[in-house]
């Protein structure tokens, strides 16, 4: 071979080997990068607040206002604020957890003034706000700003003034024969005793739940059931209404419609059929669609209902209502509706007292875990979630209501008997059943959502 072949050959080798250890390197710094990811997704991590102790299990609810419950022994007190290290996996369908806890480092404890909010969602840039309003309340109005109570049939004013509720909610017959002035009188003296502006709410759903519209004097005539608008007009006429609605409650003062009806019912012989738009899933959610989207910016907000979704279950006002569809066919038929009024900026959810047995057996929708994490985490809900009003026949007597729908995951309770609701929750804090501290992140969150709406 003559030196010009060997001086290429030699090159060649020099190449060869180059690239091998060039791979050889690349190979390594790879399979470092997985290994270190992997390590890295062992790792698992959540912050969350304390929220019940009962012996060994601990209740947890996270920024997500997802709530966990698992055994664990350790330092740890009612309201502290903790990070949690796991192995395992967090299963939302499970009420206690299979998982391991590792580690464990309180952030924030209860006696720490500078409090761990929720900082997710819609309401997100509201809460630093709140807080500030909140320091300055005592133990008996926090607990009130989480009442959206029954207006009484006297005294509305001055009972206001003593407790100072987040809100009323009114029938009806609290407008029988009234004028718009008179409305507006009723409204404003309302709330100019209340130190935190309050919700003023009625069901004016159309058809036959109408409020306000039944009254002559404050409209032309009742409104149209959504079936109805439907069948006239389309969505065009859902949306047309939805406006003039708006502008006529707004007008009055009432600040929060708890409406629409977006339960999927298209049987006649359903309890809610009459009430809901009788349309299939599809159709359903395109109406959820449209109601909220119209709503916007006209100082009403709007209310999705009766979350999991009513089906063809018996009136809950009356007694206990089960409903024994399959987890399969809520997933597919009743969450859609909700998810699209979700999806359009829904601030409020309200949830049913029937039970779901595929769900959870033994709590109406309004008390369970379950079902509010269903609507935290499958759809992404980050607003204020609402209980069918307590007095209501399906829970008027379980013991410890109120309560139980504040340990569920319900950020307002409508309630009639609001000294009971007040006094339940004072002393489950004097009995460290729950901590004050829970409270005021509820309180925070119905204040934040007035800063949302401008109420503040």
């Amino acid at each position: 071979m003559d030196m010009r072949g060997k001086v290429f050959a030699l090159f060649l080798l020099i190449f060869v080997c180059v690239v091998f250890f060039w791979l050889f390197l690349f190979d390594k710094e790879e399979t470092e990068v997985l290994e270190d990811t992997e390590e890295k997704q062992t790792v698992n991590k959540f912050i969350a607040m304390v929220i019940k102790k009962d012996n060994n299990v601990l209740t947890v609810q996270d920024n997500d206002n997802i709530i966990y419950s698992f055994f664990l022994e350790g330092d740890i007190e009612l309201g502290d604020n903790v990070q949690f290290e796991y192995e395992g996996k967090l299963d939302k369908n499970k009420e206690l957890q299979d998982i391991e806890i590792n580690n464990y480092e309180v952030l924030k404890s209860k006696n720490n003034t500078s409090k761990i909010l929720p900082d997710n969602g819609i309401l997100k840039k509201y809460y630093e706000k709140a807080y500030k309003t909140l320091i300055n309340m005592s133990l008996d109005e926090k607990i009130a700003q989480i009442l959206l109570v029954r207006y009484p049939e006297s005294n509305g004013v001055d009972t206001l003034k003593k407790y100072q509720f987040g809100g009323y909610v009114f029938f009806a017959r609290d407008f029988k024969n009234k004028s718009v002035d008179e409305v507006k009188m009723m409204m404003s003296d309302l709330q100019s005793v209340s130190k935190v502006p309050i919700l003023t709410a009625v069901d004016e759903e159309g058809g036959k739940v109408v409020r306000i519209s039944s009254n002559p004097n404050l409209a032309n005539e009742p409104f149209k059931s959504s079936r109805e608008l439907y069948l006239e007009g389309g969505f065009e006429a859902i949306k047309e209404d939805t406006i003039n609605k708006s502008k006529l409650l707004f007008g009055l003062g009432i600040n929060l419609n708890l409406a629409p009806v977006v339960d999927v019912s298209v049987n006649s012989n359903d309890y809610m059929y009459s009430r809901a738009l009788g349309e299939d899933s599809l159709v359903t959610s395109e109406y959820a669609r449209e109601v909220i989207k119209a709503s916007k910016g006209l100082g009403v907000s709007y209310t999705l209902k009766h979350f999991p979704g009513y089906g063809n279950n018996a009136d809950t006002h009356s007694g206990e209502a089960i409903d024994n569809r399959s987890y399969e066919d809520i997933l597919k038929n009743d969450l859609p509706p909700f998810e699209a009024g979700i999806d359009e900026g829904a601030e409020a959810v309200l949830v049913s007292h029937n039970i779901v047995n595929s769900i959870d057996s033994n709590n109406p929708a309004s008390l369970s875990t379950n079902i509010h994490n269903l609507l935290r985490n499958k759809l992404k809900f980050s607003g204020i979630i609402i209980t069918d009003d307590l007095a209501m026949g399906a829970t008027e007597n379980i013991d410890g209501a109120t309560l139980k729908a504040i340990l569920s995951g319900n950020d307002l309770i409508i309630t009639t008997d609001y000294e009971k609701s007040i006094n339940s929750v004072k002393k489950a804090i004097s009995n460290k059943v729950i901590d004050e501290s829970l409270i005021d992140r509820l309180a925070s969150r119905v204040i934040a959502w007035k800063y949302y709406k401008k109420m503040l």
